[in-house]
């Protein structure tokens, strides 16, 4: 039975695309770590992540090749055994190839596409919800999680298209900026009136289900590829509805990311995501993974010690929540 929106809950966790040593030069061949791939997957179930998605902006959905995203998605969904829901990455720069890709995916195995929209140049709103209409009527058993990135995708799906895209059923659920995006998470979660689940980064997730409990069930985080623990912890947290130490392991999430935004301009973040994401996992040394592909390459220095400086503070928190959890599991 295909997946809804009410099936989405808890820690919805994106990954890298480990790559190989040497995967930064242009003449690289299949530069995607599948063992690493492999056993970032199992430690995303076996940490308490809920589902699953891969290929969004720090997975390099833009600089890997089709082959190299083919053989990672399949490792993936190998490794994962249906344990868990995987939506796998099918964002390109056109509707037909998004559409190849999707299909070819659902074959492999996985769940649902995981797809952002063609942005070579901006959709308006009514060619937003052609795009998503279009895909889903071409690949009509395959749930779709909208990539809802305003710097990648050049502007913000706007409140009156997800109330279109609501009402489209194999829409189940958006990756969202959440108070990043100011008031517009809560414009587009009475827009989508329960139709569609609305995730909101982890470090916002205490605030918002504690204001809409029955909406906000789920959470993204790519910050598990430092370690799942303090995100899955919060989960428990939030299901328990223990306030208090919600509020303050959120506050331990957001003192930890605070370096990773150069000068705390996040929108100069994304210029850098995709470095400064790698940097940050690399430090945490919770997973294998190698440099980045081209073009995506040069940062700043002093920018990259921020984002290993975040490394090092999810780490020190992945340490202590997991041996709270080993604790806890101990005496139970």
């Amino acid at each position: 039975m295909a997946l809804t929106a009410q099936d989405i809950t808890g820690v919805v966790g994106i990954i890298p695309t480990p790559s190989i040593p040497g995967a930064d030069r242009w003449d690289v061949e299949n530069s995607v770590d599948l063992d690493a791939a492999a056993k970032l997957a199992d430690d995303m179930v076996r940490g308490g992540v809920d589902v699953l998605m891969t290929n969004g902006t720090f997975g390099e959905c833009a600089a890997l090749t089709w082959p190299e995203t083919e053989a990672f998605v399949a490792t993936v969904v190998d490794a994962i055994e249906g344990r868990i829901p995987v939506f796998a990455g099918a964002t390109t720069l056109n509707t037909r190839e998004t559409i190849r890709r999707a299909r070819r995916l659902e074959e492999i195995g996985a769940d649902g596409a995981f797809v952002g929209r063609p942005m070579w140049l901006p959709l308006d709103s009514k060619g937003i919800v052609r795009f998503y209409r279009d895909l889903c009527e071409a690949v009509p058993n395959l749930p779709v999680v909208i990539y809802d990135n305003p710097g990648a995708f050049k502007g913000k799906i706007s409140a009156a298209a997800y109330e279109q895209l609501s009402k489209i059923p194999q829409v189940v659920a958006s990756k969202h900026l959440g108070l990043l995006g100011g008031a517009a998470f809560f414009d587009d979660l009475r827009a989508v009136n329960g139709r569609i689940r609305l995730l909101p980064l982890e470090s916002d997730w205490y605030y918002l289900s504690r204001l809409f409990p029955d909406d906000v069930r789920a959470c993204w985080s790519g910050n598990v590829a430092c370690g799942p623990a303090p995100v899955v912890r919060l989960k428990e947290l939030i299901s328990e509805e223990r306030w208090a130490e919600c509020q303050q392991l959120t506050h331990e999430l957001q003192d930890a990311l605070e370096p990773l935004y150069p000068n705390g301009d996040f929108p100069e973040f994304l210029k850098y995501s995709i470095q400064l994401d790698n940097a940050q996992f690399r430090s945490a040394g919770f997973l294998q993974t190698g440099p980045t592909r081209p073009p995506y390459i040069n940062v700043p220095e002093d920018y990259l010690e921020g984002a290993r400086a975040a490394g090092r503070r999810w780490a020190e928190l992945e340490a202590r929540y997991q041996t709270s959890s080993l604790e806890t599991k101990g005496t139970s």
